[in-house]
């Protein structure tokens, strides 16, 4: 049975809140876009860092843009409690195996939940390495993302590294809508592919059929 991980997030909020704590958080953010309604909405009841950590990104100018945008984002934006920032670093090599599994599959299968599993991993270990009580991806907003895969996946590399998970669904209460809004009051640029080089083929092609 598929969990409703929005009524989830509710009761930990609420706890936050009945308890006046504010918990450090390590968001991993794939986007500016994707990041800004999440951005938003938590960061009343955690203290916030992002992850910027997306070696999927092809080419490495396209990671670059994305994460210029991300810094902008957070300078733009008013926080109740300020949101901090950390650059994963660039390596394609880190990608180099799920890319040779991806080469025939589409955008959705095996090859790209392996992908949710890096970019968790690496956010679970930094957030374990760096005291943070708990760890999330902005990933859920994309209506394109497995939201219960990605919440299967935090949920074991929570029990591994012994950090909570932010088990969250960002999509809901009109999350992705909320993104598409605050991108255009913040002028982000929003792109037309995941990121990595087949989702960039296989937005081209529907591109072309439009």
């Amino acid at each position: 049975m598929k969990e409703n991980y929005q009524i989830i997030l509710n009761k930990t909020i609420e706890n936050i809140t009945q308890n006046n704590l504010c918990p450090s958080l390590l968001i991993h953010s794939c986007c500016a876009p994707c990041s800004s309604y999440v951005l938003e909405y938590l960061s009343e009841f955690f203290s916030i860092t992002i992850l910027y950590y997306n070696p999927n990104i092809s080419p490495e100018e396209e990671f670059s843009k994305r994460k210029d945008e991300q810094i902008k984002l957070i300078e733009k934006m008013n926080f109740k409690n300020p949101v901090k920032f950390i650059d994963g670093g660039y390596n394609i090599n880190d990608f180099a195996e799920i890319s040779k599994l991806r080469v025939n599959r589409k955008e959705g299968e095996d090859a790209c939940f392996m992908c949710y599993r890096m970019r968790l991993s690496k956010t679970a270990r930094i957030a374990k390495e760096k005291g943070f009580e708990y760890f999330t991806t902005t990933l859920s907003i994309s209506p394109h993302k497995n939201a219960q895969i990605l919440n299967e996946i935090g949920k074991e590399l929570s029990e591994n590294y012994g950090v909570n998970y932010l088990f969250s669904d960002f999509k809901k209460k009109g999350g992705y809508k909320r993104s598409c809004e605050l991108s255009e009051i913040y002028g982000l640029y929003r792109q037309d592919y995941c990121g990595c080089v087949f989702s960039k083929k296989e937005a081209e092609e529907r591109n072309k059929n439009h």
